[in-house]
């Protein structure tokens, strides 16, 4: 089978039997899809927030090439570590590491669509239901991935049920520098913006034709939304919510005075797959009608 990945067309005669995993997204579906124990090497941080007893135990069982993480949340690897294990796919481009620079030693690579550096369209629900589909063709597990799709749709759909007539609210999801520097925040083009919609907010940045931007405060603050998201890749959640609520002008905010702020980790939000499903259902949780 071939699979058009960024623009690349990745060819795959069996299915890979040998993964090398740079990034924590792929995680649930392949578990869910039973093909978890391809993977034979490990680099960057796998938050057990993410996962199951089960799955976190199938995770530590792999080896870890380290799971340190650039104060932006990127993983820092060397292409010479990731050749030298020989693997038959690699999941996830980080810094530093070229999709050509292992093609030509016969590694094949494949990247989140949603995150190709062009030609990435605004991201629906549908891209968690197609890259689960991918994964199903990839791994020969078609029949398992279109159960999976299907119970992903039900539980989108009981959201979307469930927030019908409520009032209207809006929401900014944001990824805030903790210890000082840049906040991000995600535009129409992003998961997060679907995510909101489906729970029953108005994403303030509805507006901007883009995934994730940098933001002033004071944009922020005139935007004013009701409720916050903030995203984190690992560490303390509450040094999260503190690298805002102590942004200058920050009281003015009503989400910040309200504490109405969830902070979740990154996948639950980008890129769309199981676990963003996942962070649909929190939000819900800790914002919807009764929470």
């Amino acid at each position: 089978m071939t699979i058009t990945n960024c623009g690349v067309d990745v060819t795959f005669e069996t299915p890979p039997e040998r993964v090398v995993l740079l990034e924590s997204a792929p995680v649930p579906t392949m578990r869910a899809l039973g093909v978890l124990d391809s993977v034979v090497l490990r680099a960057g941080a796998f938050p057990p927030e993410y996962y199951d007893a089960g799955t976190n135990a199938a995770i530590q069982a792999v080896p870890s090439l380290g799971e340190d993480l650039d104060p932006s949340g990127h993983l820092r690897l060397s292409t010479e570590v990731i050749i030298e294990q020989q693997p038959d796919l690699v999941l996830g481009l980080p810094d530093g590491v070229s999709r050509e620079a292992l093609a030509d030693v016969g590694i094949r690579a494949l990247v989140h669509p949603t995150m190709c550096p062009s030609g990435v369209e605004a991201t629906t629900f549908d891209d968690v239901y197609d890259q689960v589909t991918a994964y199903g063709r990839l791994f020969d597990r078609r029949s398992e991935a279109a159960e999976l799709v299907t119970s992903l749709q039900e539980r989108v759909s009981a959201v979307e049920e469930a927030v019908a007539g409520e009032p209207a609210r809006t929401a900014a999801v944001l990824y805030p520098t903790v210890g000082g520097g840049p906040v991000y925040a995600y535009g129409n083009e992003s998961m997060a913006h679907p995510q909101l919609e489906t729970a029953g907010f108005t994403n303030v940045y509805a507006d901007v034709d883009e995934r994730v931007f940098e933001v002033t405060v004071e944009d922020l603050i005139g935007r004013n939304p009701d409720v916050l998201v903030l995203l984190h890749s690992d560490g303390d959640p509450g040094a999260v919510r503190d690298a805002v609520a102590d942004l200058p002008g920050a009281g003015a905010l009503k989400a910040v005075r309200d504490g109405a702020v969830l902070v979740q980790l990154f996948n639950f939000a980008e890129p769309p797959t199981p676990l963003s499903v996942d962070g649909l259902e929190r939000i819900h949780a800790t914002f919807g009608a009764g929470s």
